[in-house]
Parts: structure tokens; C-alpha cells; sequence
């Protein structure tokens, strides 16, 4: 996620970095405008320009995703389901650390 966001045009790389510190202050508690639910655990930072896709995980911790730079208002599928597969991967992870079966 640094890369992502170090790669950033400046103003884009201060949204990104206020987002995720936005999002480390307030957590599960961040709502509309700058945090949208997309379903199934999947969020959605948004700022003017960019959009940090992220999910909770146990004890406290955010994981972020993946984002891009906002070019029209809807995500567009492929960048969508490119989360979603991340998402599974980072699920898939986490019970195998955690050792939970299903």
C-alpha cells in the first residue's frame, strides 16, 4: 500500500494519507462521506480523488486493499472485483494463521 500511495500525484497522496489516518483514529466507526460499505465486509475510503479499498480483521486491525484514483463515480467492475479477490486471499490468510476450519 506505501507503493500505491508513495506513487501518488501529490494532492491524491495527502487525500490517501489523511484517509488512512482518518480511518486509524475512528476505525469501525468511520461513516458516509468518507467510508462506504460495498457489501460483504468490503469498504471503501473516499476522498475527492482517491479510493482505498480496505476490510476489519480481528483485534482492531484495518487491512487495506488496493485504490486508485477516482476518474467517475462508480468503481469500475474489474477494479471491484480485483478487491474481491483480495479480500478472499486476505480471508484465506487469516484462517490459516489462525487455524479455523471453513
Amino acid at each position: 500500500m506505501r507503493i500505491l500511495i508513495a506513487a501518488l500525484p501529490s494532492d491524491a497522496r495527502a487525500e490517501a494519507i489523511a484517509l488512512v489516518k482518518l480511518a486509524h483514529t475512528l476505525g469501525n466507526k468511520l461513516r458516509e462521506p468518507q467510508s462506504k460499505a460495498l457489501g460483504d465486509g468490503l469498504f471503501e475510503l473516499r476522498r475527492n480523488q482517491v479510493r482505498l479499498f480496505y476490510i476489519f480483521e480481528p483485534g482492531q486491525v484495518i487491512r487495506l486493499l488496493g485504490g486508485m484514483v477516482k476518474k467517475r463515480d462508480r468503481i469500475p467492475a474489474e477494479v471491484l472485483a480485483q478487491m474481491r479477490g483480495y479480500q478472499k486471499d486476505a480471508r484465506e490468510q487469516l484462517k490459516r494463521k489462525t487455524g479455523k476450519k471453513g
